[in-house]
């Protein structure tokens, strides 16, 4: 089981800087708990994304060295994988693939086509760099565009992936749209046709809902679960409103209940749950 902590992605969209100081207080704190991937930071366009424009300044300042976590970084383009790649503490890179043409430009201010290329271009370079490039399939469960979707499609792009290079692939539910049922007949079909890929998930959804989404997944075989802790987070560049991430505690009270609870340091995480009420505002 790999559970991927995601302070990324619970800060990115919150309007009020949130200082450097306390983002590296919070995330040293994450990298003691002992997830497998620590989601820290970002190196996209500040104007896009400004919660995120002092990601390498973080970084400088992290205990990355001393904790069995490993950090990813979120990137979208060639040149933000490039500087990505300068930092010897981060191991993942990551990138946002849609299957909806209107969230790819949105999203990357770029084609379906062209994010492809550049993909491409990426795995090559962290092929190069020794990093491993993981693929988010954006709108993986559904658009609010009116773009074309359909189930065979997600496993066209998976496929498209696997024959670059691309070993690990996060289907997204970038606005919180899937339901269990088809959470649970997705990733059954698709593990069972890419038996060699590493496959997980990202979902988005409102805290009531969140369980259930959790358990199709986790009954369909996912081994790889995105979460962050308190549920903030979403992405700001799908809609207005934005749609919370699954709540690491709601996915470890899921998963200690099956009997399947990671070797975690329990008191590190209270702790970071402590912290994180310090971080984030009142939901």
């Amino acid at each position: 089981m790999k559970i991927i902590e995601c302070p990324r992605d619970a800060m990115q969209g919150l309007p009020e800087f949130i200082p450097t100081e306390v983002k590296v207080r919070y995330i040293n704190q994450l990298l003691q708990v002992g997830f497998h991937t620590v989601d820290f930071g970002s190196f996209v366009s500040p104007k896009a994304i400004p919660q995120m424009k002092d990601t390498a300044e973080v970084l400088a300042q992290l205990d990355w060295q001393t904790s069995s976590s490993k950090l990813l970084a979120i990137v979208a383009n060639f040149r933000g994988a490039t500087e990505a790649c300068r930092h010897e503490g981060i191991t993942y890179l990551g990138f946002p693939l849609s299957i909806s043409e209107t969230f790819q430009l949105r999203n990357t201010n770029k084609s379906i086509a062209e994010a492809l290329n550049e993909v491409n271009e990426i795995q090559e370079l962290c092929t190069q760099k020794r990093k491993e490039l993981v693929c988010y399939i954006s709108m993986g469960f559904g658009n609010p565009y009116g773009d074309p979707y359909d189930e065979s499609l997600v496993g066209q792009f998976i496929d498209i992936l696997r024959t670059i290079g691309v070993r690990i692939i996060s289907l997204a539910d970038t606005i919180g749209a899937a339901n269990p049922n088809q959470i649970s007949r997705l990733f059954k079909q698709l593990v069972s046709d890419f038996p060699a890929l590493e496959l997980g998930v990202h979902l988005h959804s409102q805290p009531a809902t969140a369980r259930e989404k959790i358990e199709a997944a986790y009954r369909a075989g996912c081994k790889r679960f995105d979460s962050a802790l308190k549920g903030f987070g979403g992405c700001p560049m799908a809609k207005d409103e934005l749609v919370g991430n699954i709540a690491t505690e709601t996915l470890l009270n899921y998963l200690e209940d099956e009997g399947a609870f990671p070797s975690l340091n329990k008191a590190a995480y209270e702790q970071s749950l402590l912290i994180a009420q310090e971080v984030f505002p009142v939901r």
